[in-house]
């Protein structure tokens, strides 16, 4: 045991103790992630090191059902006071409590329980991670890293943070560890270890019920722990249970008599609970509070929650609105739901906004009519912009049976309009269509207003995304027509929008003027939505023309859209930038794009296709394993899509791989309707790319070589040197093929000199990487080595005198070149293949 009293945690502190000496020296911030399952010791670590420093900003997530927006940060400001207290009672959004943070960084932050977080609270994590290293301070940042699926929000910050970033992880306790507490208590070790896994809440619990056997269950251990109270502590103890993020001293005094209140010390001595920071009480650990709560009988629980909703201040909605559904009042949660969603959305957090809608409308049954529809179209839009799509739609569907059951015609036109975006992002254009032309048949047989003005920019939209010029044109006009009349600047932004993607499409500057008045028009609250969708439209048109002098858009994008809470219309501006990189040559940055939106993507069809298309082509290109699977699956989303924006994707990274394989008779299968649909949309990029492929292919030779210019893409300016008869064009093919480490493409240059008689050609990949089994270079041997030992990116840069990035992109290339998906997999990996380093 250390002298700190923890067990097995030297590492750790070490670990702690060097990132606070880098940010004393001087050498910029570190944000430290501390990992591990739920009751693993973490707070007790990062307490531990915080004894022995000097004032420590301390904040917590809570485990709410619906969290409270930018509660750690909530908790630091009520201790510190000053502008940061000002700017979040005043509703601040992240990038402003995170510029203030950043103002006033210095010595330690701990941001406790970042998996019960906030969109909010992220985003400010996910901003002052980005500017950590120039900052003088130190953020411990903590979570659970059991309870993080695939899609979980925080997944998604983990694997974004770069730069001076360091990650621990508190494990389970050792068999031997265990042993040694379990020694004073007369316990069986073995017995102990094995019922707890080495968890070292689990193991405390079931000591400090000093029982004469082990309990089966933690739970049994809690209640058992807690039996030993008596009647006045006990009763704290049930009325703390249901208080989050704590029991407040004038909650308590209000959830207890005054017999009772006099438990509270021996409750605290017991261990149970403590006091929190800023006053009031809470319980250890959250897995107790949970046991004591439901152990509470039904009726207790309730009336104990209804104490709790009669005095928490009006202007905690968050919290209120969690106790009304609790004791199920259902007047209650239909004052304080919907105020929480609002308060929520303000600021950014719109997938808890979305959670409280879902709350306010589970006790909507007696609702009038338009109320019910009303908080439906709501949550409906919280979804929608959270990519939640699936949810979106079925709210608004709900909310149209409601407006036409009540027979509000407008109101049903109005949402049945919307509902075409929903049904796009979902993939249903054929039913999107129809809606919409439902939409606007209804609301022009009424007197003309907003609703109809937007329906008919809903419809050009529809058009824009099947590249349709001609209507995406008309439609906007008639609605920026209507729009004006009315002065209404939404519509206007966007049917202005409309036009001007289909005009950038077609590689027409005049359209880019369009979406930039169309963005600055939409810089107000309420309009977020149509901010991202023009960074969207930028992205598509920029990466469809190869405009990249326009890249600067695809950065600015994604850190608005964060900032804004957007989260699908980041991962679309974050699929676009996936395709930049691919373009020009930094094939790992593409692969790391494309590999977060795949992570991410949840209900959107589209995003996975140009996702899985830029990662099957990342693949066939350098001739890794598995590059079908990608494209395949690709393909399979593609069923039932008949716009060019799905379609081209899947034929271009399709057609190529067929080429790269030498399985040329497929390729014109693969390309000829797609090549006929995007020169019917006047596509000419994506005519000039198919139609170079199949010239290279063997279908066409008699055509003329496709109008092309790939500068700046250093592939694409090697593949079209390809297609010539030229010795010296394709020996500089060739090496621009060895460069990228295009192998397949470096083959058939290689054929095609050799079939011209030239012989002495450069050599390909070293021998030592041709021999290595997973084809790792000697760099990525060393890399590997290290990783083997547990070294972090930091620690290897250190080692091997690199560059983190440097390293983070070798150890990207050692993850793809074996097929696996993490570190711990490579290793196993490497070792299954016999690769030595």
């Amino acid at each position: 045991m250390e002298a700190s009293g923890l067990v097995e945690r030297a590492p750790q502190l070490a670990a702690l103790a060097a990132a606070l000496d880098a940010v004393t020296a001087g050498n910029g911030g570190v944000l430290v992630l501390l990992g591990g399952e739920a009751g693993g010791g973490k707070t007790a670590l990062v307490r531990e090191f915080c004894r022995h420093q000097g004032p420590v900003l301390w904040g917590a997530c809570d485990p709410l059902f619906t969290p409270r927006p930018l509660g750690p940060f909530t908790d630091i400001a009520q201790d510190s006071g000053g502008a940061l207290h000002e700017l979040i009672a005043a509703g601040a959004k992240p990038h402003q409590v995170a510029a203030e943070i950043a103002r006033q960084a210095k010595g330690i932050m701990v941001l406790e329980d970042l998996h019960w977080a906030d969109e909010a609270t992220l985003d400010v994590l996910s901003l002052l991670g980005r500017r950590i290293g120039a900052l003088p301070m130190l953020v411990i940042a903590t979570y659970r890293d059991d309870e993080l699926g695939r899609t979980h929000p925080l997944r998604r910050l983990l694997g974004e943070v770069r730069g001076s970033v360091r990650r621990l992880t508190a494990e389970p306790l050792s068999a031997d560890a265990v042993a040694g507490l379990a020694r004073p208590y007369g316990l069986d070790p073995h017995e102990l270890h094995r019922a707890t896994a080495g968890n070292p809440f689990f193991v405390t619990e079931v000591l400090a019920a000093r029982g004469d056997d082990i309990p089966a269950t933690i739970r049994d251990a809690v209640l058992a722990r807690a039996a030993r109270l008596d009647e006045a502590a006990t009763s704290v103890v049930e009325a703390v249970s249901i208080a989050v993020p704590q029991c407040e001293l004038h909650l308590l005094d209000a959830l207890v008599d005054e017999t009772a209140a006099r438990g509270v010390e021996r409750a605290l001595a017991a261990g149970i609970i403590e006091v929190a920071p800023g006053g009031g009480v809470r319980f250890r650990h959250e897995l107790a509070r949970r046991t004591i709560e439901e152990s509470l009988s039904p009726h207790r629980r309730r009336a104990l929650h209804r104490t709790a909703l009669a005095t928490i201040p009006a202007g905690d909605a968050t919290r209120l609105a969690h106790h009304a559904e609790a004791a199920g009042d259902a007047e209650a949660v239909q004052r304080f739901a919907p105020r929480a969603a609002e308060q929520a959305a303000a600021i950014g957090a719109h997938r808890e906004a979305a959670a409280h809608y879902a709350r306010a409308l589970r006790f909507g049954n007696g609702l009038p009519p338009e109320t019910r529809a009303d908080l439906l179209e709501r949550q409906s839009q919280e979804c929608y912009l959270t990519d939640q799509t699936d949810e979106s739609i079925t709210a608004l569907e709900h909310a149209i049976a409601v407006r036409r059951q009540a027979g509000d015609r407008r109101g049903e036109a109005a949402a049945l309009s919307l509902l075409t975006r929903r049904l796009w992002c979902g993939a249903r254009t054929e039913e999107a269509t129809r809606r919409g032309d439902e939409a606007v048949r209804i609301l022009e047989g009424l007197p003309p207003g907003r609703e109809l003005a937007l329906a008919y920019s809903n419809l050009s939209q529809l058009s824009l995304n099947d590249e349709r010029r001609d209507e995406t044109v008309a439609w906007a006009r008639r609605a920026i027509d209507l729009a004006e009349a009315l002065d209404d600047t939404g519509v206007i932004v966007h049917a202005l929008n409309n036009i001007g993607t289909i005009e950038l499409l077609a590689g027409e500057r005049t359209g880019l003027d369009k979406l930039e008045r169309s963005l600055a028009l939409a810089d107000r609250p309420g309009f977020e939505e149509h901010v991202g969708r023009a960074f969207i439209h930028v992205g598509w048109a920029m990466t469809r023309t190869r405009a990249y002098d326009l890249a600067g858009w695809l950065d600015r994008g994604i850190e608005l859209c964060d900032e804004l809470g957007l989260e699908g219309w980041r991962l679309y501006v974050q699929a676009y930038r996936a395709r930049f990189h691919l373009d020009q040559g930094r094939w790992d940055a593409a692969a790391d794009d494309a590999g977060f939106v795949l992570r991410s993507a949840e209900s959107v069809p589209l995003l996975r296709i140009l996702a899985l298309t830029t990662i099957g082509t990342i693949r066939a290109r350098r001739g890794d394993p598995d590059q079908w699977a990608p494209i395949e699956e690709a393909r399979t989303l593609l069923k039932g899509q008949q716009e060019l924006q799905y379609r081209a994707p899947v034929a271009l990274a399709h057609a190529e791989a067929l080429w790269l394989e030498g399985r040329n008779d497929a390729v014109d299968a693969a390309t000829r309707d797609v090549r006929e649909q995007a020169a019917d949309r006047h596509a000419g990029p994506v005519v000039a790319e198919l139609t170079r492929l199949r010239r290279l292919a063997g279908v066409d030779r008699a055509s003329e070589p496709p109008a092309w210019d790939p500068t700046g893409c250093p592939y694409d300016e090697a593949l079209t040197l390809t297609d010539s008869a030229s010795e010296e064009d394709l020996r500089r093919a060739l090496d621009g093929f060895q460069r990228l480490g295009a192998r397949p493409a470096a083959a058939i240059a290689t054929r095609r000199l050799r079939e011209l008689g030239v012989r002495n050609l450069p050599r390909g990949p070293r021998p030592d990487t041709a021999s290595n089994p997973g084809r790792l270079t000697r760099r990525e041997g060393e890399v590997l080595t290290l990783v083997r030992q547990g070294d972090s990116n930091a620690e290897i840069a250190a080692r091997l005198f690199l560059s983190e990035k440097t390293v983070h992109h070798h150890v990207s290339a050692i993850l793809r070149k074996l097929g696996v998906s993490s570190r711990t997999q490579a290793i196993s990996e490497a070792s299954r293949r016999g690769i030595a380093t």
